[in-house]
């Protein structure tokens, strides 16, 4: 009886997930996961898709739960094939994703004597996630199924719950995996179908778990309210937050009773919503006596942590009254400079600030904007006279031409800092991995949210993240999921170059730099996807017309890693003459 009770299993604890709003399960192939698998196939609430590599297949379900806000599944086999979710799941518990990692085991009888493919999954990723729990082996009765919903519940709630992240539930199970007799047609009622049978028929879902949101102390935001009031000379930051929801109102709201700009990341979902945000702060800020001019006294700090290091070191370094506003408690204040933060949800914390400060007319803070929109003139002139596409120029264009529907999955490294530091102009949704910063996974991060959403993706990215990733390119291609991946081909790690590492080894490119010298239309013939290869920003325009949700598409850009730094340090003579200019 174990092989119908191995699926009435693993179906109650797919049904648990589905209705706490798991709506996307990826299945990495293997044997013993096979009646988690099989369930996941029979759940007509579950988008279910096969990828192969583990690495990709958990990224994939990060990008999907980072896009849609809702848990995603990824299962695995026992043995090593989980230990290879962690990477994605590190990320998850950073940037506060509900991924839920399933990984199937071997029964306890066969641990630690040699079986092969079993390894000790006990907690296999320690504190990196919300809840863990054994499930036991499949048993058949009424109470322990109804414990399994139970803690499927739980799980799932931990995931939602605050602070949002990853949770992992281990399944043993015995042979058979399934019924020795094949299962016969499919049909609406899983009870009807050999694998799932021999469970109980009536076991009552578990409790319902509503994971519920902080909400901002009453006191503390009048104690903000009245410190912000005292102080005219402020700004108010937007770090990277996924949340697609009412925040750049309540910013505006805020911006505009307090008269503080807005200094915001184009992946805070802010950026490019607003009217008349501050998007050229890096290289504003890089110019040392405005950035001494606008020092703020006081600052509003929304999102994670900063990509901007210069941003993040003036903010530091103006001893500035600080208003941290944390969604679930955590803090992104690496310089310990926050003077008061508030817990809950962010939106309804602006909207009650902007209604209880002290309001005022524009004032010093008008400095900064006028900056902004000199820096803006110049540096539009600046790049329309661009012979040749440089890295900056990549970020900036592919930023404004793509439509308000779409998504623009972005990596780390250098694609990340030149988006935010040259992109003024967009429509699109901004994601991307900054909780560890890593440039692994982004080809299936993006490919997830793509999928999940049903939205035109983009992703820009490097050459090493695109060959770090060679598996989601698979995983496109078998699902057939259109992706346009926008690739700076710098043959390396054109971020070092930047670093006084550069200068200081004549082993730079051997252990820094590491050029591969690959042609990326091999790489674009092995996995069916066409290849354009744009030298200016015209043709670039053109080619994301062409390919956005239009199959696998990849639009490779050469560049040269020190030429690239050439062109910023250009770019910032160009903002400090427009500074500077009478």
């Amino acid at each position: 009886m174990s092989a119908g009770l191995n699926g009435w299993w693993a179906r109650a604890l797919i049904d648990e997930l589905c209705a706490a709003g798991a709506s996307e399960a990826v299945i990495c192939p293997g044997s013993r996961s096979t009646p988690l698998a099989l369930a996941c196939a029979a759940e007509p609430r579950l988008a279910v898709r096969s990828v192969v590599d583990e690495r990709s297949g958990a990224f994939f379900a990060l990008g999907a739960a980072k896009a849609t806000g809702k848990p995603a599944l990824v299962v695995a086999t026992s043995g090593t094939a989980g230990a290879h979710f962690y990477p994605a799941l590190l990320e998850a518990e950073a940037s506060r994703v509900p991924v839920v990692a399933l990984t199937a085991d071997r029964p306890s009888e066969l641990h630690g004597f040699g079986a092969p493919q079993t390894l000790d999954q006990q907690h296999l990723f320690g504190t990196h996630v919300r809840f863990f729990a054994d499930l036991g082996i499949p048993e058949g009765t009424p109470e322990a199924l109804r414990h399994l919903r139970a803690v499927a519940a739980a799980a799932a709630a931990r995931a939602l719950g605050t602070p949002r992240g990853p949770v992992h539930l281990n399944a043993p199970f015995r042979e058979p995996l399934i019924p020795l007799t094949p299962p016969g047609p499919r049909q609406d009622d899983p009870k009807k179908n050999n694998f799932f049978s021999g469970g109980p028929a009536d076991v009552l879902p578990a409790v319902r778990i509503a994971p519920g949101k902080l909400d901002p102390d009453e006191a503390a935001l009048d104690a903000a309210a009245r410190e912000l009031s005292r102080r005219p000379r402020g700004v108010i930051v937007c770090g990277p937050r996924d949340a697609w929801d009412d925040l750049p109102r309540a910013v505006r709201a805020l911006s505009e009773s307090l008269g503080y700009p807005v200094l915001a990341e184009a992946a805070s979902q802010v950026r490019f919503r607003l009217p008349e945000p501050v998007a050229h702060y890096d290289a504003l800020l890089k110019h040392q006596s405005l950035a001494r001019a606008v020092r703020p006294e006081a600052v509003v700090r929304i999102g994670g942590g900063l990509t901007s290091k210069t941003l993040q070191q003036w903010l530091d370094a103006s001893a500035a009254w600080t208003l941290c506003l944390s969604e679930d408690g955590a803090l992104f204040d690496p310089g310990h400079s926050a003077s008061l933060a508030i817990c809950g949800d962010p939106v309804r914390a602006c909207a009650e600030l902007a209604r209880r400060v002290q309001r005022r007319e524009p004032g010093p803070g008008a400095e900064l904007l006028v900056a902004e929109r000199r820096t803006r003139a110049a540096l539009e002139a600046a790049f329309a006279d661009e012979a040749q596409l440089s890295e900056p120029s990549v970020a900036r264009a592919l930023a404004a031409a793509l439509p308000r529907e779409a998504l623009l999955f972005v990596s780390s490294s250098m694609p990340v800092r030149d988006l935010d530091a040259w992109a003024s102009a967009g429509e699109a949704r901004v994601l991307a991995n900054r909780g560890v910063n890593g440039i692994d996974g982004i080809v299936s991060s993006a490919l997830g949210a793509a999928a999940a959403t049903g939205q035109p993706a983009a992703a820009l990215l490097g050459d090493l993240a695109l060959l770090h990733d060679l598996s989601g390119l698979l995983a496109a291609r078998r699902l057939g999921v259109p992706l346009l991946l926008v690739v700076v081909n710098n043959d390396g790690g054109g971020i070092f170059n930047f670093l006084p590492v550069a200068q200081a080894t004549d082993r730079f490119e051997e252990l820094f730099a590491t050029p591969h010298g690959l042609d990326l239309s091999h790489l674009a013939a092995l996995c069916g996807a066409r290849l354009s290869r744009p030298r200016t920003a015209s043709e670039l325009r053109a080619c994301i017309r062409e390919a956005l949700g239009n199959g696998l598409h990849i639009v490779e850009v050469r560049t040269e890693r020190t030429a690239n730094v050439e062109k910023h340090r250009e770019l910032q003579r160009i903002v400090a003459a427009a500074l500077e200019a009478p």
